[in-house]
């Protein structure tokens, strides 16, 4: 008997668009390695391929923003503030910021995504172990003098590997919750900024 690797439905973020199933993907939505930029930021930057560094005020804000420990209500007041500093943020400064914090939050992200898989390639293989474990007790079961001191042990590692992975299911779970959390964290910034352009 195999545990399901993710028990619970997250709901699926607008940024899961596409995607080809991963069959070490263990996770409810479907893997995109990439979010598409098109779809949080319609803008484009004058300079599209510059390579320059970026202005120090929207290298700050951008690093701000990124941070997860700041609220949205924080980082919009953030926007606000530099929005009306002294110069103003033009289209290319928002342009940059937004980039700055894709980037950094992808970073993340893909870090996350990659643990994440790890980690459920190794509740497949504690799954083969476990019924491995039931098959021989099984077997043993089923033998003509059945060696029960041998079943009791298996039974009893076989107990304590069944709840080892169901915790590990569990924080599986909850693990597969974050990158849909910084997606729609960086698609919420994205609209902010894009507000501020509209202005």
């Amino acid at each position: 008997m195999q545990f399901p690797l993710c028990v619970v439905f997250i709901g699926v973020s607008p940024l899961y668009a596409a995607g080809s199933h991963d069959p070490d993907w263990p996770c409810v939505q479907r893997r995109v390695d990439t979010p598409s930029t098109a779809v949080m930021w319609p803008y484009q930057g004058e300079n599209q391929g510059a390579t320059e560094e970026p202005a120090p005020i929207t290298a700050e804000l951008a690093q701000l923003l990124a941070l997860r420990r700041i609220s949205l209500d924080e980082a919009e007041k953030a926007i606000d503030e530099a929005a009306n500093g002294t110069p103003p943020l033009g289209r290319d400064d928002y342009n940059a910021i937004f980039a700055d914090v894709f980037e950094r939050l992808n970073q993340r992200r893909s870090l996350l995504m990659s643990g994440i898989t790890r980690y459920a390639r190794n509740q497949a293989r504690m799954a083969d172990e476990i019924d491995a474990m039931r098959n021989e007790i099984a077997s043993l079961n089923a033998a003509e003098t059945p060696d029960f001191d041998r079943i009791d042990q298996i039974e009893a590692d076989l107990d304590w590997r069944e709840r080892v992975f169901r915790d590990r299911a569990l924080s599986l779970t909850y693990a597969c919750e974050t990158p849909v959390l910084l997606e729609k964290r960086l698609y919420a910034i994205a609209q902010m900024l894009a507000a501020r352009i509209g202005d």
